[in-house]
């Protein structure tokens, strides 16, 4: 750290904040998450991150105070991001069916758009998940999320549409694994089984059947044949 003195560097950091703090500290972020995702929090350099920013090493150090600080601001905002996405989709106006509908489309999409978010979780599981309990944000966060998945789930059950006796943080589960899986897993099972999991025609299909798992076991079994399911 005390190579990193000299008053260019001091001085162009602190031109850098005055002027545009947020960004400049998104911008950290958003270069931090590529290199976590790509070489996992060990592997991650601060020279590497440092160079492709508009920022300095110490610059970084002033922000995050160290990498382990950083790589957290970067997991935090990954989950963010997804939450916000979320908050976006303005599904209380739909009926129940067809708001869990779009929320399983929704985080399919996410997850197949943003690599990089199922990398960083990925990494996290690999060190047990010892950041993430670390951070108040991240766990404030999922509270909607499982908020949201409630409020769809009330309202089926009022309708007499959903099973009853669900739970809302398994059901979370559940559709996240089949939209986690779709990236984390592809390129093995493309390889393993000669298919192109990637490609379009499969994409959309696996999102298709996506959506039917989860409402084929969310809706009343006396339903599906009335909904066509």
């Amino acid at each position: 750290m005390a190579g990193l003195a000299g008053s260019g560097g001091a001085q162009g950091a602190k031109a850098a904040r005055t002027q545009d703090p947020e960004g400049t500290r998104q911008n950290i972020i958003e270069v931090a998450s590529q290199e976590f995702a790509l070489n996992g929090l060990s592997g991650a350099r601060i020279d590497e991150i440092a160079a492709k920013t508009r920022a300095s090493k110490r610059m970084i150090y002033y922000y995050f105070g160290d990498k382990e600080g950083l790589y957290l601001s970067a997991l935090e905002n990954a989950y963010r991001r997804v939450r916000e996405g979320e908050a976006q989709l303005d599904i209380e106006g739909l009926a129940p069916l067809d708001a869990l509908r779009r929320l399983v489309e929704f985080t399919f999409d996410h997850h197949h758009q943003h690599e990089d978010f199922i990398r960083m979780v990925m990494i996290e599981n690999i060190h047990h998940g010892e950041y993430l309990e670390r951070s108040k944000v991240i766990r404030q966060l999922n509270v909607t999320a499982i908020g949201t998945i409630e409020q769809i789930y009330a309202r089926g059950l009022k309708d007499g549409l959903f099973r009853e006796g669900l739970d809302p943080i398994e059901l979370h589960w559940q559709i996240s694994a089949l939209c986690f899986f779709n990236v984390s897993n592809r390129a093995t099972f493309s390889h393993l089984f000669g298919r192109d999991f990637g490609a379009p025609g499969a994409q959309e299909a696996l999102r298709r059947n996506a959506v039917d798992m989860v409402t084929r076991h969310v809706v009343r079994p006396d339903r599906l044949v009335t909904l066509g399911l």
